[in-house]
């Protein structure tokens, strides 16, 4: 069952993360914001509710699995995986470590079958297209994205983990609204690389908290 601390955390890994997601879903974002001098904050937030919507397929997938964790040991097994993921995922937003570069590349497959659809997307010139854009680059593969999906996956549930994913989803809006003032300033912001070390720090914070340390001492 859900709490509000563990939505909360999910917002903020979507926040905090904000830093590698305009890295890798922010030129297409500004493109769309960019591209239409009508209808481009409409198509952007239709973009980003594709986007969104795919975050919280993926994890009702991963969720549904919850029949493989019913014993204990395993389940204890997945939340401790988990809690390292989002440790490794910190240290990749502080740009520390790069080793979740290489879970990018376990989706390099599917990717490699949804960009051709998401290319003939582009120039993004009608509401159903920038929907279908953002449900495409939904499933781009991304360390972070990949790491808070094992993450809400330890929810046990269907429903749950795409709840999470949702609130993660949400939390990236900021830095992904690139039509407002206020979100090139929050991006500009991101950049810098104290913040990316901050919000790093945060994450890495968040995952060891997320250890179940009781269980693992329990013999």
């Amino acid at each position: 069952m859900l709490d509000n601390l563990s939505l909360g955390t999910a917002f903020l890994l979507g926040l905090l993360g904000s830093a590698h997601c305009i890295g890798m879903c922010g030129g297409i974002a500004s493109s769309i914001a960019l591209g239409q001098k009508v209808n481009s904050t409409a198509y952007l937030w239709l973009y980003n509710l594709g986007r969104i919507g795919s975050y919280s397929a993926a994890g009702a997938v991963l969720g549904s699995l919850d029949f493989l964790l019913r014993y204990g040991s395993l389940q204890i097994a997945l939340r401790t995986f988990a809690a390292f993921m989002l440790i490794a995922m910190g240290l990749y937003v502080a740009n520390w470590w790069r080793g979740l570069t290489k879970i990018e590349r376990l989706g390099a497959s599917l990717w490699s079958l949804i960009r051709p659809l998401a290319s003939k997307l582009l120039p993004v010139t009608s509401a159903p297209k920038a929907l279908l854009l953002g449900i495409c680059w939904g499933w781009l593969p991304c360390g972070l994205i990949y790491s808070t999906l094992i993450w809400s996956s330890a929810a046990n549930s269907s429903s749950s983990s795409a709840l999470l994913m949702l609130f993660f989803g949400l939390g990236t809006l900021p830095a992904m609204m690139t039509t407002s003032l206020l979100a090139k300033q929050f991006q500009l912001l991101l950049s810098k690389r104290y913040s990316q070390q901050i919000c790093g720090s945060f994450i890495i914070g968040f995952g060891f908290y997320n250890i179940p340390w009781h269980s693992l001492f329990v013999f």
